[in-house]
């Protein structure tokens, strides 16, 4: 029995989706064209922004960090996810395990406060039109990414120096295809609830203040837009902010389905399903539907494509 207590775990199984030999390969050629669909497509709308002087504006700085964000945290899951799945075992280190951890909270919390401070810009835009150059300046504009930058690392800092002072032994099987934290917490032979309640803790403040701010300010918006006499100029005002409440909705449902609710009731089948959306499908989605529902995005985008067709 005190052998058994002091084997130590180096690394971990993932079982992935499936142990089905003939479905792997199914999912295999899905997620990488959908990861190919992800990296293309960030890279693509921070490329555009970029070259375009029409869209150096904040809300298009924003956006473009946002595609930067998509494209990292989607990229700290899917090439471990995809290797796994060509292999009969996937298997990966503890250390790999804890950095995949590291990386992907900051990620996903980074995006989370961003699309807050997103609709916070699209507030100001739309209810306070007349300060918006002085509330959203470049200083101010570049003070709130990296303030996203400083809360996602901290928050993923938290529960990840937590999870690494717990014990391993013994069990080494993950029920998922990363290194998602409830599963992992159910494989130590520590006591959890210190991790579940900072876990809980900070996830649902977090989730909570970027919501709310999400909330408020879409409040505010659609009272300004109400107030606009003309038919069309309500209809620009709501379409500037359609593409951000259709990511908002999305994001934040998906997250707070998985991580927002009590121990008792979390179903790691039903989590692997929720998680292929917001690690793979959301940051696809993104730039896609930014891109079909902008219009300033798409008339970029033509003419970029118009210039290497004329060359």
């Amino acid at each position: 029995m005190a052998e058994e207590n002091i084997t130590v775990v180096t690394e971990f199984i993932l079982l992935g989706l499936t142990e089905r030999a003939e479905l792997k390969i199914v999912l295999f050629v899905l997620f990488l064209v959908i990861y190919i669909i992800t990296m293309m497509g960030n890279l693509g709308m921070i490329f555009i922004i970029k070259i375009t002087p029409k869209l150096h504006t904040p809300m298009y700085f924003f956006l473009s960090c946002l595609s930067f964000v998509d494209a990292c945290y989607s990229s700290s899951i899917a090439p471990k996810m995809l290797i796994n799945l060509l292999l009969v075992k996937g298997t990966i280190s503890f250390s790999a395990c804890i950095v995949q951890h590291l990386c992907f909270g900051m990620f996903v919390t980074t995006e989370g406060i961003l699309l807050s401070v997103m609709a916070y810009d699209r507030y100001v835009a739309i209810v306070n039109p007349l300060i918006y150059t002085v509330a959203m300046s470049k200083t101010k504009c570049l003070g709130f990414v990296i303030g996203s930058w400083i809360c996602g690392t901290v928050n993923s800092l938290v529960h990840t120096i937590s999870l690494g002072r717990l014990s391993f032994c013994r069990l080494n099987v993950v029920s998922h295809f990363f290194c998602d934290i409830p599963s992992l917490l159910k494989l130590s032979c520590s006591d959890t609830s210190m991790n579940e309640l900072l876990l809980l803790t900070f996830s649902g403040v977090i989730a909570m203040a970027t919501f709310l701010t999400v909330i408020i300010s879409y409040m505010f918006i659609v009272f300004a837009i109400l107030r606009i006499h003309s038919a069309t100029g309500r209809q620009k005002a709501f379409s500037t902010c359609a593409s951000h409440l259709t990511a908002v909705t999305i994001f934040y449902g998906t997250l707070s389905f998985s991580y927002i609710q009590p121990s008792s009731q979390y179903s790691v089948e039903q989590e692997k399903v929720v998680a292929v959306f917001y690690t793979l499908v959301i940051p696809m989605l993104n730039p896609l539907i930014y891109s079909l529902r902008n219009k300033e995005v798409k008339e970029a985008a033509k003419k970029i494509r118009g210039m290497k067709c004329f060359t």
